[in-house]
């Protein structure tokens, strides 16, 4: 199950898979972007959730990033932030950040 909806602040985008919630909110941050300098800087939230019965751990990671205009950029590697968190049922795990 995904759902992607526009919130005060930003977007917010969830899909759960295997019991495995992933809540991603992205946010424009116009102080800190120059459009004339073709520069935009965004800022995002990741919440991952175990809402499943068995315990887990994130080993790798594929964020699929679509842009605005339609292009996807797709972003593979090892766990997140370089951690393998393990998740019991019931447990989150979360990581901010900013990107140009």
């Amino acid at each position: 199950m995904s759902d992607t909806s526009q919130r005060r602040g930003g977007f917010t985008s969830a899909a759960t898979t295997r019991g495995i919630r992933v809540e991603v909110k992205s946010t424009y941050l116009s102080d800190r972007s120059s459009p004339k300098d073709c520069s935009y800087l965004f800022a995002y939230h990741v919440r991952i959730s175990n809402v499943g019965s068995e315990t887990a751990q994130l080993v790798s990671r594929e964020w699929i990033i679509t842009t605005a205009e339609g292009e996807v950029e797709r972003v593979k590697g090892p766990g997140v932030v370089g951690e393998q968190p393990v998740l019991a049922p019931g447990a989150t795990f979360e990581i901010g950040r900013a990107h140009v």
